[in-house]
C-alpha cells in the first residue's frame, strides 16, 4: 500500500511490516514448492503449514494496514484541529476588519464635516 509518493516517516514505519510480509511470502512460496515436490503421504502436515503459513501472511498484512490506517487517521486528525484554529483566527481577523472599516467610515464623516466648518469659518 505503500507508494513512492509516501513520506520517509510513513515507509521508515512500515519497513518492519513489509519486510515480514516479505519473509511470510518467501516461506509460504517455499513451503508450496515443497508441497509441490513431495505430494507422497509421508507429508501429512505440510497442507497445516501452509495454511499456517498462509494465515500468518494475512495476519501480517491486516497489521500493516491496520498501523498504516492509524497513522494516517492521526494525520487527519492533526490536520483538522490545524483547520479548526486557522478557521478562528479566520473569524477574529473578519471582526477585526469589520471594527477598523467603522472606524474608516467615522473619520472620514468627522473630517467631512471639519472641512465643511472650516470652508464655513473662512466665508
Amino acid at each position: 500500500m505503500a507508494g513512492s509518493g509516501d513520506s520517509p516517516d510513513l515507509q521508515n514505519f512500515l519497513k518492519p511490516f513489509d519486510e515480514r510480509a516479505s519473509e511470510a511470502e518467501e516461506r509460504l512460496s517455499k513451503l508450496e514448492a515443497l508441497l509441490a515436490c513431495k505430494k507422497d503421504a509421508g507429508n501429512e502436515d505440510l497442507p497445516k503449514i501452509v495454511s499456517d503459513r498462509q494465515g500468518k501472511l494475512e495476519d501480517a498484512k491486516a497489521s500493516k494496514e491496520a498501523a498504516e490506517n492509524a497513522k494516517l487517521a492521526a494525520e487527519n486528525a492533526t490536520l483538522a484541529a490545524e483547520n479548526v484554529k486557522l478557521a478562528a483566527e479566520n473569524v477574529k481577523i473578519a471582526a477585526e476588519n469589520a471594527k477598523l472599516q467603522y472606524q474608516k467610515t467615522h473619520l472620514v464623516q468627522a473630517l467631512r464635516e471639519a472641512l465643511c466648518k472650516l470652508e464655513n469659518q473662512t466665508k
